[in-house]
């Protein structure tokens, strides 16, 4: 790794403390730089074009207020704001010599990027518990998944996030860093950083399986036990079109899931010393391949986004050529 800042620095004495640290990035070969950084510029360009079209999408058009839509709204809104975290210092690093970044900034960029990845997890679950009434208790939907209740679980969501994330950054901050600087992931993520630290770590683990326990197990078998329910409900559907249109509803719901908890899972639950640059691998799918499928998954298999899609780039055709 040293190949990779030849002529870093010296930001720390044997007596002081870490006040910056060097992001050794996804890679330490020079080769694969530049055409990384022309992938994921794509990967991030897609990703905030994608989400915010579906922002305003679903803002514009009233017959896409409904508890479905109003989910993905902020599932989207979480996502554009996740890819602002990482993946803009991620890009700088691949083409600056130098990866510094400040304590206080890598703080807070841990701290933003487990709001937003444990707020995702929960809105998530609160799609799949939307699914299950609609597709359960589907005479009740209206009433069930009132406006209410939306919200409240939206709330939640982020709460959750808010309140893991001021855990692990909280312990974070109470941590001591001195001699070594260099974090061996392209950004401040909990386990790398754990690593670096000359003081005992014991309290930030016990955090780490309590609240990425939670957050996992919890989101985790919620979605389970709804889906068990959505299964069964739709095998007692008689007629094969009936099915088919019940599970087409869920079919986009059940790949964001499978993309974003087991990448994550991956990263947190699998976590030996030899196995951090698989870590970092999977965790690029959480950061960036994720947000960036999320808006394509929900439009190119939703024919309603589709539809009112094709009706507003109509209309705005037919506005320019008038």
């Amino acid at each position: 790794m040293e190949n990779r800042f030849p002529k870093r620095r010296i930001l720390v004495r044997n007596d002081s403390l870490v006040t910056e640290f060097l992001l050794a990035g996804l890679t330490d070969r020079p080769e694969l730089q530049q055409p990384l950084f022309f992938l994921f510029l794509m990967i991030y360009i897609v990703t905030m074009v994608g989400n915010l079209g579906l922002i305003i999408l679903i803002g514009l058009n009233s017959h896409l207020h409904t508890p479905m839509y109003y989910f993905l709204f902020n599932l989207s809104f979480i996502d554009l704001c996740y890819s602002s975290v990482s993946p803009p210092k991620m890009l700088m690093n691949f083409v600056s010599r130098e990866n510094i970044i400040s304590y206080v900034r890598c703080m807070t960029q841990l701290f933003f990027f487990l709001f937003f990845v444990i707020s995702e997890c929960y809105m998530l679950t609160s799609m799949a518990y939307d699914r299950y009434v609609a597709i359960c208790n589907p005479l009740l939907y209206r009433v069930t998944m009132s406006h209410q209740v939306c919200s409240l679980l939206s709330v939640a969501a982020y709460m959750m996030g808010f309140a893991g994330a001021s855990a692990h950054t909280g312990c974070m901050l109470r941590l001591t860093f001195c001699n070594v600087n260099i974090i061996n992931h392209y950004l401040c993520d909990i386990l790398p950083l754990l690593q670096l630290s000359c003081t005992s770590t014991h309290v930030n683990e016990v955090v780490v399986l309590i609240v990425v326990g939670i957050n996992i197990t919890v989101p985790s078998f919620t979605i389970l036990i709804s889906y068990v329910f959505i299964l069964t409900s739709i095998l007692h559907i008689k007629s094969a079109q009936g099915r088919s249109k019940a599970f087409s509803t869920c079919s986009s719901h059940i790949i964001a899931l499978s993309l974003f908890f087991g990448s994550a899972a991956f990263m947190y639950l699998k976590h030996s010393p030899g196995s951090m640059e698989q870590g970092k691998v999977s965790s690029v799918f959480y950061t960036n391949v994720v947000p960036m499928l999320n808006p394509l998954i929900y439009s190119l298999r939703n024919k309603d986004i589709k539809g009112t899609l094709q009706e507003t780039m109509f209309k705005i055709w037919r506005r320019n050529m008038l």
